[in-house]
């Protein structure tokens, strides 16, 4: 069995899947943290939705396919990974440890494949790109003020990101206004977090995560403020949900793709005709089948029920990408077989950096890898490109997911 299957980290038993990671980053975290890396919006039935929708999918096999090994690289953007899984981008991973989006982007280029890093994140565009060889994607939320053209927050993020040698862009368009993470508002993640005698008392009890928090102090977001310490946090915070802008409109899109010469990328897509406007009207090389991971509008379209029309839409033409959802290397499959050319993790990604770091991060990639590889051999498929509708039915009536 693969050595993945066996990291320990610091546990006091093997960690063998993805769920395993989670239970451990739960231990391994402050209340309020955990409820700003897991959890949704109101009563989190998108949340729940997105892993609901693979159980209605059961997967062909086809056995004596004679198949001794099998490649589970895919090319995106005309880049060459070895793993059709990418890091999504993460506000704050600094909150999960201290390394961050750091070591996210380190773990993601040894397994072959890449992060993508957010506009929030706990290390700055340029910390990312000189501590990494490889050329790892740039998130950009549609941010701030464009009344002056070529000037603006969004325009100098870009700049800032080409200049470090960031080849593809991603602009995430489903957060005109923040979610309402009841979970978060509960513990006191909000805008500012709120700290009370209780809370700091519960980060306390976690020393490692706490000493990691006040030596390297990685909880502000480092693209958009320099500001360091406590204090640092709440304004970081607070300048975050000034630079929402809920009039976010196509034609700001379309301005973005006119000064990025690279793959373009709009994540946020669940509905077929804005996946034709983004490829068609904006010039967008793929699209991102995503509902925010159940933190934005609840009740949406769970990631994977609208990934076949989005495929069946623009696939011929553009890259498409599935983010939710995924927990394990069966959900990947499904997922690719539905139309997906890769998917992306945010919280996998997040409990391994939680539980160990970078370390953490690879031992998640490694074991989504054995888990794909297994499958397909299971399949009898031998490469990822050869996954196809032909390879997944719905559940008939009377089966039910365990």
């Amino acid at each position: 069995m693969s050595p993945a299957f066996s990291y320990r980290l610091r546990t006091s038993r093997p960690l063998v899947c993805v769920d395993d990671y989670r239970l451990a980053a739960r231990r391994a975290l402050p209340k309020m943290v955990w409820a700003y890396l897991d959890g949704g919006a109101e009563d989190e039935r998108t949340l729940r939705a997105n892993r609901d929708a693979f159980l209605k999918w059961i997967l062909r096999q086809r056995v004596l396919a004679g198949n001794a090994t099998v490649d589970t690289s895919v090319t995106l953007g005309g880049e060459r990974l070895d793993l059709p899984v990418l890091l999504a981008p993460t506000g704050l991973a600094g909150l999960a440890h201290w390394s961050g989006e750091l070591a996210g982007a380190r773990a993601a280029e040894r397994a072959g494949t890449r992060l993508i890093l957010s506009t929030a994140s706990s290390y700055s565009i340029e910390e990312v790109a000189h501590g990494t060889d490889a050329d790892h994607w740039f998130q950009l939320y549609p941010w701030g003020d464009r009344a002056v053209p070529g000037s603006s927050f969004m325009d100098s993020m870009l700049d800032r990101a080409r200049d470090c040698g960031y080849r593809t862009a991603v602009v995430t368009v489903d957060v005109p206004v923040q979610g309402n993470r009841i979970g978060e508002r509960r513990t006191g993640m909000g805008h500012p977090p709120i700290l009370t005698p209780r809370r700091i008392a519960d980060a306390a009890i976690r020393p490692r995560w706490w000493y990691g928090l006040l030596r390297y102090r990685r909880m502000t977001m480092r693209s958009i403020t320099e500001v360091r310490g406590a204090a640092g946090a709440v304004e970081s915070v607070a300048l975050h949900s000034r630079q929402i802008r809920p009039d976010i409109s196509w034609r700001d899109v379309a301005s973005l793709r006119d000064r990025w010469d690279g793959p373009f990328v709009v994540k946020g897509i669940l509905d077929p005709a804005d996946a034709v406007r983004a490829v068609d009207d904006v010039g967008a090389t793929g699209v991102v089948v995503s509902n925010h991971g159940g933190r934005q509008l609840n009740a949406a379209t769970p990631s994977l029920n609208a990934l076949p029309a989005i495929a069946d839409a623009v696939g011929d033409r553009a890259t498409v990408l599935l983010d939710g959802g995924i927990r394990c290397g069966t959900d990947v499959v499904t997922a690719l077989a539905l139309g997906a050319d890769a998917v992306l993790i945010g919280r996998p990604f997040l409990y391994g950096l939680a539980v160990g770091g970078e370390a953490g991060v690879r031992a998640v990639l490694d074991i989504l890898g054995a888990e794909i590889r297994q499958t397909l051999l299971l399949m009898g498929v031998a490469a990822i490109g050869d996954l196809g509708r032909e390879h997944v039915t719905l559940s008939h009536d009377g089966w039910h997911a365990p």
